[in-house]
């Protein structure tokens, strides 16, 4: 693996920027984000998970020392009941608009920037390899517009052995990579290796990693004793055409009235709906295509189908598809 092309010292020249990122499909950037903004959405979290039994008890939050007995994964009913107290908190939303990030991004794409309400929270427990999120591309999740941009943000110190994201350098330019499915985020894994192509790095509290929705990208393994903790936040530019289900919170069902129930503000409350956005339906060729796969391989005893299939009993619309996975989850969990 070879190290990321640092674009600090070009973070001011849009350009600059722009022109690397056409090459690359990345970019990274040291310090943009003050620590002190980093550390006070980790403070906050990192009190929520504890209480969830996932970190140490007898440590600090700061230090996000993992508890084993705690695991659990997405779309794990545990995992998704913390998911939305996080999902509550006022400055873990915030964070996606700080002048740092907006102006970053305008520099980079031209123009007026839409943030996406949608924010992911990643909490990786240490030394689970399978569950280590495989290699994907983020675009028939956010679909609307190919040119949607994620900033990956570590909330703790995130050298190598904890476990931080890895790009395949220059994947960005073609379509969508054939895929199986797999545990992890998303639920599926593209089958192609991009041997040679990946590149990734230690990040600091600040540090910022910006990717193409085309590009692909896989977390490298969490072997440390912490629990990897870390944000997904998208953007566009707001010309460009939004997909409205990136307007619904992670983990749903829970409603924005939920949500903003405690916000001292109201000033970023709905701020999209006050915005005029060019929308674009979802189209769930891919969601099909992996739902498929994982009911063929959970018909075949495949316990890889697992992660796929809770998806589904989660978050599918369809109560009979629901019913149908559950009851090979009942199978296979046994």
């Amino acid at each position: 693996m070879q190290p990321f092309v640092d674009s600090t010292d070009i973070a001011a020249d849009g350009a600059a920027l722009a022109a690397r990122m056409r090459r690359d499909g990345y970019l990274f950037i040291r310090g943009l984000l003050p620590r002190q903004a980093i550390a006070n959405v980790q403070r906050q979290i990192g009190d929520i998970v504890r209480a969830a039994g996932w970190l140490a008890r007898d440590r600090p939050v700061a230090e996000a020392i993992a508890d084993q007995s705690g695991f659990c994964v997405d779309p794990e009913p545990a995992y998704l009941a913390t998911l939305r107290q996080i999902n509550r908190l006022e400055d873990y939303h915030a964070l996606k608009h700080h002048p740092a990030l907006i102006g970053f991004l305008e520099r980079l794409l031209g123009g007026a920037m839409l943030p996406h309400p949608r924010v992911l929270m990643r909490n990786i427990f240490p030394d689970r390899a399978a569950f280590t999120t495989k290699s994907h591309q983020d675009y028939p999740n956010v679909q609307g517009t190919t040119e949607v941009y994620t900033a990956w943000m570590p909330l703790i110190d995130c050298p190598m052995e904890v476990g931080p994201l890895q790009v395949a350098a220059g994947t960005h330019g073609g379509d969508i990579y054939d895929f199986q499915i797999g545990a992890g985020a998303g639920g599926i894994e593209i089958t192609e290796p991009f041997e040679g192509r990946w590149v990734s790095g230690p990040f600091q509290q600040g540090d910022v990693l910006f990717f193409h929705s085309l590009a692909v990208h896989k977390g490298v393994p969490n072997r440390s004793d912490k629990l990897r903790m870390s944000m997904d936040v998208r953007y566009q530019l707001l010309s460009e055409p939004f997909n409205i289900d990136n307007a619904n919170a992670d983990g749903q069902p829970l409603a924005w009235d939920d949500i903003y129930a405690g916000w001292r503000s109201d000033d970023l409350k709905y701020y999209w709906q006050r915005l005029p956005l060019n929308l674009l339906p979802f189209d769930r060729v891919w969601f099909d295509k992996r739902d498929a796969l994982a009911f063929a391989h959970g018909e075949a005893g495949d316990p890889r189908a697992i992660s796929v299939l809770q998806r589904i009993v989660a978050r599918d619309a369809d109560p009979a598809k629901r019913a149908r996975a559950q009851k090979l989850l009942d199978t296979l969990e046994t």
